[in-house]
């Protein structure tokens, strides 16, 4: 097995561009027969290593890795460096751990290998990087008025078995939550339209799906049982569903535990807010929404009849607002942490879950699911369920804090 220092002086040759073939070679083996986590990040740009298997940069995977690959990866890596470099082996906390740091005069690189048997920390977010995506606009036809490219800053949690979840980056602000008088067939739950102004979160980028549920699941139980495949529709990446806020609940507990960060349901003014991305309209896409854009219940409308919308499609199948959140119209109902209130009367303005003075035994969900018509998809539009109702509808996705 390749030590410390053996690769301390390969990541010094790689440095000054003069690393050979066998200095690939062991860095490979190191790689494939090491039970570390591997992750080095250059500027806003992350290469993750796991196992010597894959290697994720940013948001792009190359699988079964092989030596021409760690060679492409490792002048990706060093391609921007200046010649003044110096890479030290921090001190070792046991015999099982080693820790590498590599600085630069750009202060921009750092090259971590930590044991993968350590716990991720319990306070602070792994590192940050962007990911790029496209938006788009739709006037009140459904024609579209506008297509752009946005980025938006996430962050990847491992998760047990080689999965990973994505936290995208919610920047905190105001905004008018609610719907007003004058949108179509909105209801007075909706109202009175107010101001919350919310703090900086992180949210799923896509609903929980059945592979992360399945693996969060199989950990042990802190205060309920979880099924491994609850789900009517049965895909590693279809959303889960037939969930209840209890599980839910159970699920973020158990996350939380295992990655060190609290994780839980989202609040519904930090739900709206994610939704919206910064927009007034029914739907982030517009006045409306298209079976093009949205997994709904699309009966009245001009549709290519080989299109299934009676059940669910995997997550991320159709574009996402201008933050980079996927699927927050239709696909499942998303439980929130709130509980029922028949309006926003004396509602909370800093964006905290809502359980005063309101009927604890049902909660609330949020934007729709595939069963459901277009009015019931919008930003603004709220339902309430008990609790401990599990529905092929119901399904939900997680937030943590910045901090």
């Amino acid at each position: 097995m390749t030590t410390p220092d053996e690769l301390v002086s390969i990541f010094d040759r790689i440095r000054d561009g003069i690393q050979d073939e066998r200095d690939i070679l062991l860095l490979r083996q190191w790689l494939k027969n090491s039970n570390d986590r591997h992750v080095l990040q250059i500027g806003k740009n992350i290469i993750n290593i796991a196992d010597g298997k894959d290697i994720h940069i940013g948001d792009r995977t190359y699988y079964n890795t092989d030596a021409q690959t760690i060679k492409a990866v490792i002048q990706e890596v060093f391609k921007d460096l200046i010649s003044s470099i110096n890479i030290e082996k921090l001190p070792q906390q046991n015999s099982a751990q080693a820790n590498l740091l590599a600085r630069t005069k750009k202060k921009d690189l750092v090259i971590k290998i930590n044991s993968q048997n350590e716990k991720n920390p319990t306070s602070g977010i792994p590192a940050i990087t962007k990911f790029e995506f496209e938006v788009v606009t739709l006037d009140i036809q459904g024609i579209e008025t506008k297509r752009c490219l946005k980025q938006a800053d996430y962050f990847i949690e491992n998760l047990p078995d080689d999965f990973i979840l994505e936290m995208v980056s919610i920047a905190g602000g105001k905004f008018q939550m609610g719907a007003p008088q004058d949108e179509p067939e909105s209801l007075e739950d909706e109202r009175p339209q107010h101001i919350v102004t919310l703090k900086p979160f992180f949210i799923g980028k896509y609903p929980i799906n059945q592979a992360q549920w399945r693996v969060i699941a199989n950990l042990p139980k802190i205060k309920r049982g979880l099924e491994l495949e609850p789900s009517c529709f049965k895909g590693d990446n279809l959303p889960v569903e037939r969930v209840s806020w209890y599980d839910a609940q159970e699920f973020c507990k158990r996350l939380s535990q295992e990655t060190g960060r609290k994780y839980r349901l989202p609040t519904e003014a930090e739900w709206e807010y994610a939704c919206r991305a910064q927009t007034s309209t029914p739907f982030h896409f517009g006045k409306t929404i298209t079976p093009n854009l949205a997994k709904y219940f699309a009966q009245n409308e001009n549709i290519n009849s080989s299109i299934s919308h009676q059940q669910t499609t995997e997550v991320g199948s159709f574009l996402p607002n201008s933050f980079g959140i996927y699927d927050m119209h239709g696909l499942v109902w998303e439980w929130c942490e709130d509980c029922e209130h028949e309006d926003y009367q004396d509602a909370p303005a800093d964006g905290s879950s809502w359980v005063n003075n309101g009927n604890s035994e049902y909660r609330i969900l949020r934007g729709g699911s595939w069963d459901s018509p277009p009015q019931l998809c919008r930003s603004a539009s709220r339902f309430s369920e008990m609790a401990g109702v599990t529905d092929p509808k119901f399904g939900f996705r997680v937030v943590c804090s910045s901090t």
